[in-house]
């Protein structure tokens, strides 16, 4: 793969008119890209959004598509064709952008739209530049409907526009000039959800600003004949959606109904016995087990083309709180016999309550049991933390003993300060043993001490899978609800909460399921045991709640597909999906 040049003059080859090379693009092969960058310039404005060019064919990432252009993405069962929504009617007047995949991206082939909206584009170095007419609108109509309010905005010619999103409002940014007399004399009128409503404009640019609850977000499309852009302030914005966005990878949207509720789901179905295809824990430092990010800075940083959330960890000292395994590496230990999902390069998955069951023998033949591995979790007894756990070690309560290991022999003892005040290596032949209250363990380990080490999963079948995570409840095997929080000792307030809600599963035709569901329509997000009833009917095999909240979060192709990013809190970790290129 080529980078991008960084050429100051534009040559005949980086600067041109679609309408110059479009018929030579129909001769052309899929071949690798020539250029690449991050940053569009559209009419004078930079924005953040992945662009490449292959060939004399320039595309967009889809999420850069939808957020610099307002295209809306419609219904497709080929990764290789995209069909758009874009001041178009799609019965009448279809528009199919090809498609080519990155490792992190889909991109979508802009040469028909540009075409067809007389767009100018050129690059120069890492920006792709971007020129359109301005349009002019004509009128803006605000209305009230039974579902909640909509306001439309006359155009004289399709343009593009930009949502920016913040704790309640939201701005629609159109490439249109508008006479201050219609501004000046557009008077809002109360609404149905929406708070407030005003309306600027300057430099060709008009700005419609919406005022609405923090738990709304819009939904705005196009129309053609006359152009309209229309901005609706609905209970539920979400549209069903069923796109194949790459082999092994479909992006759906639909509702799910139980008994007290309509369910808005956003999932994605992914195939890991797919080529190309691979699924991996990730999380957010990986070379050591501390720290949080969001899902998507975590994403990009392990080049994964999608992911969700994982399992949970502590917010204050940023430690996991149960299994994370990669690649036979215990990042984090399981606890609590709580709920975990493995799978292996096959495709293979399983899932179950997961535990360890480890112990050190000394010389002497004393068998001292380890209660915790390589966790943020405590409890009394002895943990142990290996090399996979970071370089160092550092204690989290009070009064710890620290015990190295290297090569099968006790080493070193110390006790620790005050919480967060020691740090000690971690040998990569050995390991730090932590006697929390246990000063019978730090009695039978003195320095010179030799050990043997023994350690299994429970059950057995899980030590077979090379990638683990764990967070729970469980919420179905076998087809069936099997939901106990209490067992896997999760507390009576979360067990009750109604909460947005993350989810993992094994579907009957192999597939994995990753599952992001927030609030129900017009009310609050699931609780576990609707969140379990939202599974069966998805048709999960089996499934496991992950962690959810604030931390729920669905990751596609640089973008949030269930929230806007600003609401998404920081996680530990995450479950990942990685694409081979295919130019």
């Amino acid at each position: 793969m080529s980078k991008v040049g960084n050429a100051n003059a534009l040559s005949p080859e980086t600067a041109f008119h679609y309408q110059s090379w479009v018929p030579r693009l129909a001769q052309a092969l899929p071949l690798p890209l020539t250029r690449q960058g991050n940053q569009i310039i559209l009419n004078g404005r930079t924005l953040t959004a992945p662009w490449s060019q292959r060939q004399q064919s320039i595309g967009l990432a889809d999420v850069g598509l939808v957020q610099t252009a307002g295209v809306e993405l419609l219904n497709t069962d080929d990764a290789t064709k995209q069909p758009v929504q874009w001041f178009s009617d799609p019965a009448t007047n279809s528009l199919v952008l090809p498609t080519w995949l990155t490792g992190q991206n889909r991109y979508l082939d802009i040469t028909e739209l540009a075409q067809k909206a007389g767009w100018q584009v050129q690059i120069s170095g890492n920006a792709l530049q971007i020129n359109t007419s301005v349009a002019t609108i004509s009128g803006i109509r605000q209305g009230k409907q039974s579902w909640g309010d909509r306001i439309v905005i006359d155009l004289d010619q399709p343009t593009p526009w930009q949502v920016s999103e913040s704790r309640g409002e939201f701005a629609v940014s159109i490439n249109a000039q508008a006479n201050p007399a219609l501004i000046q004399n557009f008077i809002p009128t109360a609404g149905n959800r929406l708070t407030s409503l005003r309306i600027e404009g300057s430099n060709n640019q008009t700005i419609i600003r919406v005022g609405v609850p923090a738990d709304v977000r819009p939904r705005i499309s196009t129309l053609p004949n006359p152009n309209r852009l229309v901005i609706d302030v609905p209970a539920e914005s979400m549209v069903e959606r069923d796109i194949l966005w790459a082999p092994g990878i479909r992006r759906r949207q639909q509702f799910v109904t139980t008994g007290r509720g309509q369910f808005p789901v956003v999932m994605l179905l992914v195939d890991p016995r797919q080529s190309g295809v691979s699924v991996k824990p990730i999380w957010t430092n990986p070379s050591s087990s501390v720290g949080t990010a969001p899902l998507s800075t975590i994403a990009q940083r392990w080049q994964a083309a999608a992911a969700i959330n994982g399992g949970y960890f502590n917010r204050n000292n940023q430690l996991p709180l149960g299994a994370v395994r990669q690649d036979n590496r215990w990042v984090s230990g399981p606890i609590l016999n709580r709920g975990a999902i493995a799978w292996n390069q096959s495709g293979d998955v399983i899932v179950g309550r997961l535990s360890l069951q480890e112990t050190v023998t000394t010389a002497a033949g004393a068998q001292i049991p380890v209660v915790l591995f390589n966790t943020g979790y405590v409890k009394a007894g002895l943990a142990r933390y290996t090399s996979d756990w970071g370089s160092t070690y550092t204690n989290i309560i009070d009064n710890e003993v620290l015990i190295t290991v290297q090569n099968d022999r006790v080493v070193s003892q110390r006790p620790s300060g005050p919480q967060g005040q020691t740090t000690i290596p971690i040998p990569t032949n050995g390991y730090v043993l932590v006697a929390r209250s246990y000063n019978t363990a730090v009695n039978a380990l003195p320095v010179g001490t030799t050990l043997r080490h023994d350690v299994r999963t429970v059950p057995d079948a899980f030590n077979q899978y090379s990638q683990i995570v764990g967070a729970g409840p469980l919420l179905v095997q076998n087809r069936q609800i099997v939901l106990n929080a209490q067992a896997e000792q999760f507390t009576d307030a979360f067990i009750r909460q109604a909460a947005a809600r993350s989810a993992i599963a094994k579907m009957s035709d192999g597939n994995l399921a990753i599952v992001a569901v927030h609030n129900r329509v017009g009310g609050f997000g699931p609780t576990l045991g609707e969140m379990a009833q939202i599974m069966q009917q998805l048709g999960a095999v089996d499934a496991l709640n992950l962690d959810g909240g604030s931390s729920t979060s669905l990751y596609l192709g640089g973008q949030l597909l269930d929230r806007a990013a600003f609401t998404a809190a920081r996680v530990h970790n995450g479950i990942g999906i990685f694409l081979e290129p295919r130019f």
